[in-house]
């Protein structure tokens, strides 16, 4: 009897594995990875393990124009659906010249922090990186320090955080624009020492050969080049090698495939040449824009839902090309 007993159990302990075997595995979550602070050497971006990092992302439109897009939501779905490791947050600073631009930053500051705040912070709580974009074409020197001074208070320490202190500058000379710049960078490092800072150039940030014969002094520094695929060409892409090679850091902190006015057709030939160039370059990117305007480089078609996970319907296909460009898919 005891050896029958003995038997038995040997047989269940065998039929209790095999079943397990058939049982498929659960899949296993990977951790997930910290972002870690960034810094610049020479004209690469690295991280703190010695990697060489390329940020590419999702610019959010002109808050006071587009604020209903500016949630969790919105960033949740660009991270997660589109692999967007970066998220431009282009707070509108300048004065209102249409009635869209009414409730700027300098109109109605709470208002801009509040949208600012809801991006940036979703991007923190998803492991991503956001800039934080003073997104004017027009120099604010007083209002861009103190704003600054404020953003490194609060997100002192925070990896995540890059500063971008001038959108576009367009009728200002270099020298201006470095002036300005000098003031808000030291407004930043007394609070942050090493974040990483954007720094815009003359002409809507394409004359980076200026910066090149003239650049600032200091550390963690990248400049910022903008294109628009059917209006800036190879001459662009020329221009933004010779500054690379003089040892300028760029970081295309705006781009898109149409006319430099948003609008018009996407120039798929150009626009893949800029995305293979930025690509073997391992250069950084944010494409442009979350909005739902009547206009080419609106991802959105009028009236599509606030809060993102949109379907294919409520996609413009410049929306789709970004997000193929993105997923590889």
């Amino acid at each position: 009897m005891k050896v029958f007993k003995t038997l038995l159990a040997t047989a269940a302990l065998m039929l209790c594995m095999q079943v397990q075997a058939k049982q498929p595995k659960k899949p296993q979550t990977p951790p997930v990875k910290k972002v870690e602070k960034l810094h610049v050497e020479g004209t690469k971006l690295m991280n703190e393990s010695g990697e060489e990092v390329v940020l590419r992302g999702i610019s959010y439109g002109w808050h006071q124009i587009w604020p209903r897009f500016w949630n969790d939501s919105t960033v949740t779905y660009f991270v997660k659906e589109w692999g967007a490791n970066v998220l431009r947050a282009s707070m509108g600073v300048s004065r209102p010249f249409n009635e869209e631009m009414v409730n700027s930053y300098l109109q109605n500051p709470a208002h801009g922090l509040r949208c600012l705040f809801n991006v940036v912070d979703a991007a923190i709580a998803n492991n991503v990186y956001v800039i934080i974009d003073w997104h004017s074409h027009d120099i604010f020197e007083e209002d861009a320090v103190k704003f600054f001074r404020e953003m490194a208070i609060k997100y002192k320490g925070v990896p995540n955080v890059i500063y971008e202190l001038y959108n576009e500058p367009d009728y200002e000379s270099w020298e201006e624009v470095k002036m300005y710049s000098d003031n808000c960078i030291k407004a930043i490092r007394e609070i942050e020492p090493d974040a990483v800072i954007l720094v815009g150039c003359p002409h809507w940030d394409q004359d980076i050969n200026v910066v090149a014969d003239s650049p600032m002094k200091g550390k963690n520094l990248m400049y910022t080049v903008h294109f628009y695929a059917a209006t800036h060409g190879q001459w662009l892409r020329d221009r933004t090698d010779a500054a690379i090679a003089k040892g300028i850091p760029v970081f295309l902190s705006e781009c898109a495939g149409m006319e430099a006015s948003g609008d018009g057709p996407v120039n798929m030939q150009e626009w893949n040449a800029w995305v293979n160039w930025m690509a073997d370059r391992k250069l950084s990117w944010c494409a442009w824009s979350v909005a739902d305007k009547v206009e080419t480089c609106s991802m959105l078609i009028p009236g599509a839902k606030s809060t993102g996970y949109w379907s294919e319907d409520e996609l413009k296909p410049w929306a789709k090309e970004v997000r193929r460009v993105l997923t590889g898919k």
